[in-house]
């Protein structure tokens, strides 16, 4: 049993010793006995601060260890570290270094370092320049995040990878010479570099990483080389700066949001063997005024081109569906082709398109969404395909120039406001045999031509709202002459006024007057009231009948007996008094 302790303790001993911590110089290390090697360490308490400069080798208990290496979080958040020269031994710079040693203006880094770890210079916001050895070959995640006073970088072509968001954040990083043989351009690599202008992507590169040049604000120069086959989302999202660009031939998918916000984009060459344009892939690109989207492109993304300053545009014919929004705020584009494959157009689809001129909805479209041509104010005309069963909420709101609208047969449902605020519309043309499904908001106006079928007439006339429109023409352009009201008899039984009418089921609307111009002196002046009744009649989908109108007296003649006996007397007047009151 003993034995085996004192062997264990052998085996374990060189790891005592080599987590033991060390302060030589100021300096802090650990030691690796079996390699003679040390590597600098954070102090148990304290900090680093000022200038600090490493040895090639230190010296302890008479063994002299080569510093090989800075280990992880060394030097963490020492807000008073102003410098730190790295000696030619070390080979590697661990994780988490200088992290947040927001004061740390210059690091010289040995030409032996082959790595760079995660987030190792992360927030150092006051480093203004770093040399990267020839020998580099590893930088790792978040290496230099949030360096936001670095202006500079020169990446030698020793470095064979960079981690994602190696640079991200900083913001004075105005060039970057990236080596010859990069593979790849990391996620987030340059997010909100906003100061840089210029860089250049190697033919050895192959694929850019979502986010990469997100926020790149100056950048004005960017040619991507035919070897890259793939750009991720947003890649390019925000570089407002940039004017043309060339897709490679080597693409075939632009990802979503790839140049969104790249306001100053004004001419883009997309690849003849392009398939797919992503969400949101050009949005709000207000200067590009013209694109030719390629014959094989399959499909376009949701907003794909929304806020484009895009005054033409031909839909490829292998298209079948315009998704939501994809033109909505284009307020340039007079013109669109659509081709005859396309089967749907989606939410908001071209809304405020305020140049659209004309429309032809091919007849293959079996739906189209909300909002679809909302506040295309100079649209003059649009036809609604013959398929269409439901015309959606806000489908054609405010579209003020339209004048002819022609609902087609198969169209069942008008929805809320699909045709309010057409200001200028004066005829809607209905081609159901029905009436489809119709609120009264779905147009704004009912005072303007309503053209039916002439076997439809009496459908329309009596169904709400369709009966609201006020002037009923057939789809020849005949005048329709609407139902009227017959009208009403009055007539006084049992003291009460009675209204009768040949039209069936229909509202009385009455007004009772009365008049009594009587005055002067003297005793046995006789008593003299007439009282008015006007009536008429309506009915939904029917004209108001004419006015019927009967006068009551209070003396002279049965047209004032009101209780029916015979005579006109004071219980005549009392009764007619009722009748005025309500009673």
């Amino acid at each position: 049993m003993k034995q085996t302790l004192i062997t264990i303790l052998l085996v374990l001993l060189p790891t005592l010793v080599c987590a033991q911590q060390v302060e030589i110089s100021g300096i802090y290390y650990n030691f690796d006995i079996n390699a003679k090697s040390a590597s600098v360490t954070k102090p148990i308490s304290g900090e680093y601060y000022s200038n600090i400069v490493i040895p090639e080798s230190v010296e302890y208990e008479g063994i002299v260890y080569d510093v090989t290496s800075i280990g992880d979080k060394a030097f963490y958040r020492c807000n008073d570290l102003t410098s730190v020269t790295i000696p030619n031994s070390v080979i590697s710079i661990g994780e988490y270094v200088f992290y947040e040693s927001s004061n740390l203006i210059t690091v010289i880094i040995g030409n032996s370092v082959t790595s760079i770890g995660s987030f190792a210079f992360k927030g150092c916001s006051s480093l203004s320049s770093v040399n990267i050895p020839n020998c580099m070959t590893f930088i790792g995640y978040g290496a230099f995040s949030g360096c936001s006073s670095l202006t500079s970088v020169v990446i030698p072509n020793s470095v064979s990878s960079i981690e994602d968001r190696a640079f991200y954040g900083c913001s004075c990083l105005s060039s970057v010479i990236l080596p010859s043989g990069l593979s790849s351009i990391g996620e987030s690599l340059f997010y909100d570099c906003m100061s840089l202008t210029y860089i250049n992507i190697p033919q050895s590169v192959t694929s850019i990483g979502n986010f990469a040049f997100l926020g790149c604000s100056s950048l004005t120069t960017l040619t991507i080389p035919n070897s890259v086959t793939s750009i991720g989302c947003d890649a390019f999202n925000g570089c407002n700066s940039l004017t043309n660009f060339i897709v490679p031939n080597s693409i075939i998918s632009i990802s979503d949001g790839t140049f969104s916000g790249c306001s100053g984009l004004t001419s883009v060459t997309l690849p003849n063997n392009l398939i797919s344009i992503g969400h949101g892939a050009f949005r709000n690109c207000h200067n590009l005024s013209f694109l030719t989207i390629p014959k094989s492109v399959t499909s376009i993304g949701n907003y794909a081109f929304s806020g484009c300053g895009l005054k033409h545009i031909d839909i490829p014919n292998n298209i079948t569906s315009i998704g939501d929004g994809t033109f909505s705020s284009c307020s340039s584009l007079i013109s669109i082709t659509i081709p005859d494959n396309v089967t749907s157009i989606g939410d908001y689809a071209f809304q405020y398109c305020y140049s659209l001129s004309s429309m032809v909805i091919p007849n293959s479209v079996t739906s189209i969404g909300e909002c679809a041509f909302q506040d295309c104010t100079e649209l003059t005309s649009v036809n609604i395909p013959i398929y269409l069963t439901i015309i959606k909420k806000n489908s054609f709101s405010g579209c003020r120039r339209l004048e002819i609208i022609t609902i087609p047969s198969s169209t069942e449902y008008i929805y809320q406001e699909a045709f309010a605020y057409c200001r200028n519309l004066k005829q809607v043309n209905a081609l159901p045999e029905n009436p489809p499904l119709l609120y009264d908001n779905s147009f704004s106006n009912y005072d303007i031509i309503l053209s039916v079928s002439e076997t439809s007439k009496d459908a329309y006339m009596l169904t709400s709202p369709w009966s609201k429109f006020t002037n009923f023409k057939t789809l020849t352009g005949e005048d329709m002459e609407k139902n009227k009201c017959a009208k009403p008899t009055i007539s006084v039984k049992d003291g009460q006024l009675n209204f009768s009418c040949e039209t069936e089921e229909v509202e009385y609307h009455y007004t009772i007057s009365n008049y009594n111009p009587a005055s002067g002196v003297g005793n046995g002046v006789p008593f003299s009231q007439t009282f008015t009744v006007t009536v008429y009649a309506s009915k939904s989908g029917y004209d108001n009948s004419d006015i019927a109108i009967a006068e009551f007296t209070a003396a002279g003649g049965n047209i004032g007996d009101t209780n029916g006996d015979g005579v006109v007397n004071a219980a005549d007047i009392v009764q007619i008094v009722n009748i005025i009151m309500g009673k």
